[in-house]
């Protein structure tokens, strides 16, 4: 069987391999059966290898999008009468405060402009003057602009003064260098469908073993479905998760962890720089300006500045490319009008250098070179 190639240039779901999309042709089965249960079971003992978690972690999964994974940390580590601190430097951090004031959370806003670099200092400052704040939220890679934001000088900050940290780590995780034997980081968030190769609908959060007392002490009754303790509890105790998981993305993200391990993860890590290399260099040539300073770029996405060529349209300019099987991205609120490359996925120079020559035939498409 053959299937289309697409270059999905979007940060997640990503472009996946047919070794991982074959994975999920497999025989129906109950997901109680305890075979199920197994083959779930090594995949929640090796997600905290990825990012070098140590025997003092472990992880859950829960069937959602990423955000029911951000949703499940905010609503089970705060206890009742806790605070957060969120940084809110793009899309993601504005999520994370939104879901932490939905459920009615003492929030408290850490506000930059999407593409604005967070000063720990300020961090620092807000911690020491609200002794009720007991927890900082950060996005590590912010999507909405390609910023990979100071997680280690943030813990570091954070838990000198005694509160925990909840990191986002959702296009980041298995893309870029996290070891949380240096971060320490409380809890991190991602998904099965980014810069791991699997598929959509499955989130996990790694955390500290040594959490789980306070979690179940957590249980208030914010949420039902995005407890983590239960959900931990649960299949500790019967090798099922509590509600249906979604059993052929299981089998995916088995898979895509198994060629994880067998890239390893200084050659996905290098793959992707290249990739991110080779398309701003070529985007550079052709005269495209970028939001952010080389020293803020995380190397998974470039937000591209939009020029202001009078025949120039993002819709037109995706419509182009995705007749010929590429998928750009439009920007999401940055403080300068962007859209967004990622290089994230089961992709590689080639796919880049396709994709530049692309664009160059695009660029022809325009009365005038490109202008700012």
């Amino acid at each position: 069987m053959k299937i289309e190639r697409k270059i999905l240039l979007n940060p997640g779901p990503a472009t996946t391999s047919d070794e991982v999309k074959f994975a999920m042709l497999v025989p129906d089965i109950c997901p109680r059966e305890e075979e199920f249960g197994a083959i779930m079971n090594t995949i929640k003992e090796d997600l905290p290898k990825v990012v070098n978690a140590g025997d003092e972690y472990t992880s859950v999964m829960f069937t959602a999008s990423g955000t029911g994974g951000v949703e499940a940390v905010i609503t089970s580590a705060i206890p009742a009468g806790g605070k957060i601190l969120v940084v809110e430097n793009g899309a993601y951090g504005t999520r994370m405060a939104e879901i932490a004031e939905t459920y009615k959370i003492p929030t408290v806003r850490y506000r930059l402009a999407y593409g604005d670099f967070p000063d720990v200092a300020t961090i620092k400052r807000y911690l020491d003057e609200d002794a009720t704040i007991t927890h900082v939220g950060i996005i590590d890679h912010e999507t909405t602009t390609g910023m990979r934001n100071p997680v280690q000088e943030v813990c570091d900050t954070a838990h000198a003064l005694g509160r925990e940290v909840i990191v986002d780590c959702m296009s980041s995780f298995a893309g870029l260098p996290i070891d949380l034997q240096r971060w320490q980081a409380d809890y991190i968030v991602s998904s099965s469908n980014k810069c791991i190769q699997g598929m959509p609908g499955l989130v996990f959060v790694i955390f500290k073993k040594s959490a789980l007392n306070a979690l179940k002490e957590n249980k208030h009754g914010r949420s039902f479905y995005f407890d983590i303790y239960s959900q931990y509890d649960g299949f500790r105790n019967t090798g099922q998760m509590p509600f249906t998981p979604p059993v052929q993305v299981v089998y995916a993200l088995r898979k895509a962890l198994d060629l994880f391990f067998e890239e390893t993860a200084e050659g996905r890590i290098r793959r992707y720089r290249r990739n991110y290399e080779v398309l701003k260099e070529g985007l550079s040539s052709f005269g495209f300006r970028f939001l952010l300073e080389d020293r803020y770029q995380s190397g998974l996405l470039i937000a591209v500045c939009e020029p202001a060529n009078e025949d120039y349209d993002f819709n037109s300019m995706h419509d182009f490319f995705y007749a010929r099987g590429y998928t750009i991205y439009p920007g999401k609120g940055a403080k300068e009008l962007t859209f967004r490359l990622s290089v994230l996925g089961d992709l590689y120079e080639a796919d880049i250098r396709s994709f530049l020559k692309e664009m160059s035939a695009y660029l022809s498409t325009l009365n005038e070179p490109l202008k700012y």
